[in-house]
């Protein structure tokens, strides 16, 4: 019986080292106190709507004014989008 070709493995060759590349960072200090301001502001807006049955924080708003609140912490959502 002829016996059978043994094939050659290619050797190993490991991929190249990759070089450390800097990652370029911007300094975005200022996004997290807006974003926690944003969320603050709009939380007392609603609170103190609720808390003066409406007369404040804008008494022509009505119940706008909780649309107002919800803005400022959509905005603050918005902002936190982007931090890194």
């Amino acid at each position: 019986m002829p016996k059978s070709r043994i094939r050659k493995k290619a050797d190993y060759t490991p991929p190249p080292a990759k070089q450390a590349t800097s990652i370029k960072l911007n300094s975005r200090a200022w996004v997290a106190p807006v974003m926690l301001a944003m969320f603050v502001i709009g939380l007392a807006w609603i609170v103190v709507f609720y808390v003066t049955d409406g007369s404040l924080p804008i008494d022509a708003l009505d119940n706008w004014n909780i649309v107002v609140g919800f803005g400022f912490i959509a905005a603050g959502f918005g902002v936190s989008t982007q931090w890194k």
